[in-house]
């Protein structure tokens, strides 16, 4: 399988194989057989390279929330990179205010909501400015208003490539294109429209 569009869909029923893969592309577990690229780049062979590029965000943001306020937590997202410290505060407070959590900087960053802990972890994952996002049912646990706002930021924020793994079918229709996973494979793959009448024949059967 390769694609090259800005935005992709993986979708699949539970165990399907949809969240191994995401991790396979952000070097979280390693292959078994076969080759993958991403970005040019080999998640085995070239993992510093890839995680410089690529970030990845969970459906579950206590998984990823590490420091006890919210703009550390963001600024610890910048620790790898060699950036003077005005030049990462700047960083940080730009990116708490895309992502309307500035009034929020010195809140307790495990105290948050479950719509603001998502929305610091995609401003944690955006201040890097990485060149791919996989996102692993990011709207999963958020009620409707929070899950529309991660979901505009995932697709209005520009700079970026993104892969979302989602349940969510009208999520899936904004993307460019779709993947099908059954079985633990891809089963089908191209147009949202087309992907998405596939997997729903499949869950009438």
């Amino acid at each position: 399988m390769e694609l090259d569009v800005r935005t992709v869909a993986v979708i699949g029923e539970n165990g399907s194989g949809k969240s191994t893969f995401a991790r396979l592309l952000g070097g979280l577990v390693k292959r078994t057989s076969g080759s993958v690229s991403v970005l040019g780049v080999d998640p085995d062979r070239q993992a510093a390279e890839l995680r410089r590029r690529v970030a990845v965000v969970f459906s579950n943001p206590d998984a990823q929330i590490i420091m006890p306020t919210v703009a550390e937590d963001v600024a610890f997202s910048l620790r790898s990179e060699k950036l003077a410290r005005a030049e990462r505060d700047d960083r940080v407070e730009a990116a708490l205010a895309r992502f309307g959590l500035s009034e929020l900087a010195t809140r307790s960053s495990h105290d948050l909501s479950g719509g603001q802990k998502q929305l610091l972890a995609l401003c944690g994952a955006f201040v890097r400015r990485p060149e791919l996002v996989i996102a692993d049912e990011p709207t999963a646990y958020l009620d409707a208003r929070n899950a529309r706002r991660v979901a505009d930021h995932l697709f209005e924020e520009t700079g970026h490539r993104l892969v979302l793994v989602t349940h969510d079918l009208a999520l899936a229709a904004r993307c460019d294109a779709a993947v099908l996973f059954a079985a633990g494979r891809f089963t089908s793959v191209g147009d949202p429209a087309s992907v998405i009448a596939e997997y729903e024949a499949l869950l009438r059967c």
